[in-house]
């Protein structure tokens, strides 16, 4: 236990280090110099403009030698000033990203987590039911085939504009302070539900069809046939082949919620949520090049500790993975 905790450990410190480098590197080698790109959407006089070149320059750090930002990065990475922010200058970037962080996760933590467990219920009962499986399999990759745009236009203009039953844009009514009142929590749930309907449809078609052949697999192979010999119950393997057939799912959800900090940009942009996919889109737009690479060090951190916890649910759930950090064959 303790060697293969110990590679995992080191596996992902090293992913660590070569995901945050690029994330590094990808914006600084490319060509340009994101404080002219800044400055160009000003129009200001030769004087000015080198005065607040320099200034700038100096205030970012981008009048070093590439070396020396490689280092100050890592300086600020390790401990916490992870620079700030081009356009919403003089916020730092971790303030940012933190404000737009909470919104994301209740947004897309429930969705994924419902969608999972829905969808592989569905997916599972379906494997045994004809009947069931000609209506969840048509329906499942028909929300599968769904994209994101088209749902997240169709539903506000249905749900918001033509029947006004949900607000269309924003985490809340622009009207409130944020505040410990329910009040806002209640406005803060309106304006939550159509997001988290759009993630949830697009997301349960996928979970429902891949948990379906997976158990599909699971009762048609040689294990339960080789149960059903020794006179086993229909319901011991339908239990064993729904185990079974979770595994893969368990690794494609912790993929989910690995990416779950980067937010849904597609989504939170069409209704203006103000979570990390909106921040994303906006540090594109502004060329933000040090807000874009504070969200994706989130996004890197979040993919390996979901995959972490995963190899720990791994060993809990599969026996094979236990003989096989013995040495015994799985």
């Amino acid at each position: 236990m303790r060697r293969y905790f110990t590679r995992k450990v080191i596996t992902y410190v090293l992913a660590f280090f070569v995901g945050a480098s690029i994330d590094w590197g990808i914006p600084h080698l490319m060509p340009g110099n994101p404080v002219q790109l800044y400055l160009s959407n000003f129009n200001l006089k030769p004087a000015g403009y080198n005065a607040l070149y320099q200034t700038m320059s100096q205030a970012f750090g981008t009048n070093l030698p590439l070396w020396q930002q490689y280092l100050h990065y890592w300086g600020g990475l390790l401990t916490g000033n992870w620079g700030v922010s081009f356009f919403d200058f003089p916020a730092r970037v971790t303030t940012l990203i933190f404000q737009a962080l909470p919104y994301t996760l209740a947004l897309l933590v429930p969705a994924i987590v419902l969608s999972y467990i829905v969808g592989n219920k569905l997916g599972a009962a379906a494997a045994r039911r004809r009947l069931l499986d000609n209506t969840v399999l048509p329906v499942g990759y028909l929300f599968q085939a769904i994209p994101y745009p088209w749902l997240a236009l169709a539903l506000p203009y249905l749900l918001g504009v033509v029947w006004h039953v949900f607000p269309i844009s924003r985490g809340y009514d622009e009207s409130l302070l944020p505040a410990f009142s329910w009040t806002f929590i209640s406005s803060l749930l309106y304006h939550w539900f159509l997001p988290f309907l759009t993630v949830f449809l697009v997301s349960l078609g996928g979970w429902a069809i891949g948990m379906r052949n997976l158990v599909i697999y699971e009762l048609e192979n040689d294990s339960s046939r080789y149960l059903r010999a020794l006179g086993a119950s229909e319901r011991v393997i339908r239990r064993y082949a729904y185990r079974s057939a979770s595994l893969p799912q368990l690794s494609g959800l912790a993929l989910q919620l690995g990416i779950v900090v980067g937010g849904n940009i597609v989504t939170e942009y069409a209704f203006d949520y103000p979570g990390l996919g909106h921040l994303i889109f906006q540090a594109i737009s502004n060329e933000d090049y040090f807000l874009l690479q504070g969200i994706f060090i989130f996004i890197i951190i979040g993919v390996l500790i979901a995959n972490f916890i995963i190899d720990i649910v791994y060993i809990t759930v599969d026996p094979r993975t236990r003989l096989s950090m013995q040495g015994a064959p799985a």
